[in-house]
């Protein structure tokens, strides 16, 4: 599920940028960046977060 910056993250995990696949860590509840890498706001699954085997 695509999350967007601008949005509160629901859970802990690194997201990941659809354009340039850099990973950004987000804390629950904290707002979701944009890429830091290149501004993109748009990012794809979440890895590294409790019961998520990405």
């Amino acid at each position: 599920m695509a999350a967007h910056a601008g949005e509160k993250a629901r859970e802990t995990g690194d997201f990941r940028c659809e354009n340039c696949h850099e990973q950004t860590h987000v804390t629950a509840g904290d707002t979701i960046p944009k890429c830091p890498n290149c501004g993109n706001d748009t990012f794809d699954t979440r890895y590294h977060e409790p019961g998520n085997k990405s």
